[in-house]
């Protein structure tokens, strides 16, 4: 199936609300992602009005915000097969567990693709636009594209390095388990770019 790739606009919410919902009860959510089905659930729609203005398409950011884009892959039927975020981090500053930006950077979170869009090429597609999107910034100029991934989650470390991120050496705790560990993975901004 082919998929158009587009930003999330701000009046999406309901289906935004809906992907993430669907994101959070995979199977392999509890190693994706920080937040689980039953908390994101009991959010008012108000809460998914404003997180989706946050990242939609010519988004409006907050006094001190940093740019932030969703991009969403949509089949013909106007159905919504896989999305990701693209994150800016400033040089100096972070994710609420990530380690501090030294350089400004560009941070991926969110990665979603139903199980019925997988290995349709869906994810290449988001993630050619989140980097593209990257490095077409001027201010903050993105040094490099981050991720990361739960040690256990090997599919999905596989399929970022195919796409060309590398482990960059970093890694923290998970947020709910100091035993188990976060890998940062890294593409760098390509010479002359």
């Amino acid at each position: 199936m082919d998929y158009v790739i587009r930003a999330v606009q701000s009046d999406e919410w309901v289906k935004a609300r809906e992907l993430r919902l669907a994101a959070l009860q995979d199977p392999v959510a509890p190693l994706a992602f920080l937040e689980t089905y039953e908390n994101a659930i009991e959010k008012p729609d108000a809460f998914w009005q404003e997180r989706t203005a946050r990242v939609a398409a010519g988004g409006v950011q907050a006094a001190g915000e940093s740019p932030a884009c969703q991009f969403i892959g949509e089949a013909p039927d106007g159905t919504w097969g896989g999305s990701l975020t693209v994150l800016v981090e400033p040089a100096g500053t972070g994710l609420s567990f990530a380690a501090e930006a030294k350089v400004d950077q560009a941070h991926v979170v969110g990665v979603y693709v139903r199980p019925d869009a997988r290995g349709s090429g869906l994810a290449d597609a988001l993630f050619r636009a989140a980097i593209e999107w990257s490095w077409a910034l001027s201010k903050p100029k993105i040094e490099r594209v981050r991720l990361y991934v739960h040690e256990h989650n090997t599919r999905a470390a596989a399929f970022y390095r195919r796409v060309g991120f590398v482990a960059s050496g970093e890694a923290l705790p998970t947020p709910d388990d100091a035993m188990a560990r976060e890998l940062e993975y890294e593409i760098r901004r390509p010479p002359g770019l």
